[in-house]
């Protein structure tokens, strides 16, 4: 992976069931887990799990049928014993993971990681991929990306992973221009007199509802779900899940550094690209799911690392850029 901006190269608003080849989710909150953990390890100091390990906790956030599906097959069919705890908040897996409460997560992308890791100073891994779903925009007024003009308003989720990648899609879809280049683009980013509409950001569960007062909004594939909003029919606009840029939007289940070489825990991610649960998956997201099969969890942990530096990077250069404004204000 490289560290040039990520931008989706061409529209994708009839998206299909496709494997995803080896191309090259936020601030934390140390919250609470939602229910007690019957294989639970947890302390200020978590341990490796042990090489004959065969019962394992999986947090996820809202489990559905492709979440069970995973758990049957892989208690049924392979012998571990897994227990589903549910998370309500985007928040809360990666802390209980990190001190040892669960064993692994499964509900984030490799951005989304990338930037706890980096807010929180932790060394979370991907072990396994499962599929990347496209970041859709949607429309009450329109039903062409064409038909938006000057004046638009379109709500963006406000949290910077999510923030990043809706106006990177909107910068695909033509209505907006940068400054400068950057690999999670703010508003602050936008060249506004070169761009079509105004970005408006929201709290991501708001963004269907701000439907009602902005001419569009980007809204995550869940939102959209809960809504009853069919990408495929409903959405005008996506990025594409196939395209090198979406590298680090492929979802993939999560462990402690020290629990990234676990076989067992390799084995049961590999489960979701069983036919059943890809079946499940595909109904779920109304077809747009794009299982990325081919990609291994090394491909994962050295695109993070590529995406952490980037986000490193970046804070290092706006850190200069205040040292150096508060300079100049010293001297005016």
């Amino acid at each position: 992976m490289t560290t040039h901006q990520q931008t989706p190269a061409a529209p994708a608003v009839r998206l299909r069931h496709r494997g995803l080849s080896a191309l090259a989710a936020s601030a934390v909150l140390a919250l609470a887990l939602s229910s007690c953990s019957a294989f639970d390890r947890g302390g200020d100091e978590a341990e490796a799990a042990p090489a004959d390990q065969q019962e394992f906790t999986i947090g996820v956030v809202g489990a559905n049928e492709s979440h069970r599906e995973v758990e049957r097959i892989a208690e049924e069919e392979l012998g571990y014993e897994i227990e589903l705890v549910e998370f309500t908040e985007y928040t809360q897996p990666n802390p209980a993971l990190t001190s040892g409460d669960i064993d692994a997560n499964w509900f984030q992308h490799t951005a989304y990681l990338a930037d706890y890791n980096v807010s929180s100073g932790e060394d979370l891994q991907p072990i396994g991929s499962t599929a990347a779903v496209p970041l859709t925009l949607y429309s009450n007024e329109y039903t062409d990306v064409s038909e938006f003009s000057e004046g638009d308003t379109i709500a963006i989720p406000n949290d910077a992973v999510n923030q990043g990648r809706a106006i990177n899609t909107l910068v695909a879809a033509g209505l907006l221009e940068l400054s400068e280049e950057t690999r999670q683009p703010e508003p602050r980013h936008i060249d506004e007199a070169a761009s079509t509409v105004a970005v408006q950001p929201v709290a991501a569960q708001q963004t269907v509802n701000a439907l009602e007062s902005v001419e569009g909004s980007v809204i995550n594939n869940n939102f959209a779900q809960d809504a009853e909003l069919d990408p495929d029919a409903d959405g005008i606009f996506a990025d594409d899940p196939t395209d090198a840029a979406a590298f680090p939007y492929i979802n993939a289940f999560v462990t402690r550094a020290e629990d990234s070489d676990n076989e067992a825990l390799r084995e049961i991610a590999a489960v979701y690209h069983d036919e059943r649960v890809l079946e499940i998956e595909a109904e779920l997201s109304a077809g747009t799911s794009v299982p990325a099969s081919d990609v291994t969890p090394e491909q994962l942990q050295e695109a993070l690392v590529d995406y952490e530096d980037s986000l490193r990077d970046a804070a290092g250069e706006t850190s200069e850029d205040g040292e150096s404004g508060a300079e100049e204000d010293d001297d005016a």
